[in-house]
């Protein structure tokens, strides 16, 4: 199963990066590693994950307080955002219209 992480995407692991690199050197790093564990572990679970809006599944991610949003098409995932779960349901909502 092929896996894609859209521009938008990439961007929130970034800011996940900076957020944590700036509370503990090294943070940032551990932040990367595990959500990107858990985006590869979509390789064999991809769409099990509840649909949590619209047509996107949410991967809840095992260590940080983030969620990953995809959508399975056929051999491929596609994922659309990585936010924080902190926020608020309308800011990711409005999020994810946005792609």
């Amino acid at each position: 199963m092929r896996i894609r992480i859209l521009a938008s995407a990439r961007r929130d692991l970034d800011d996940g990066y900076w957020f944590y690199e700036e509370k503990e050197a090294g943070l940032g790093d551990y932040f990367s590693s595990s959500v990107k564990a858990d985006i590869e572990g979509l390789r064999l679970t991809a769409g099990v994950h509840r649909v949590h809006y619209k047509d996107y599944h949410r991967l809840l991610c095992r260590v940080f307080p983030f969620a990953v949003y995809y959508l399975k098409a056929g051999n491929e995932i596609v994922i659309y955002a990585v936010v924080d779960c902190r926020r608020s349901p309308a800011w990711i909502r409005r999020r994810l219209r946005e792609g």
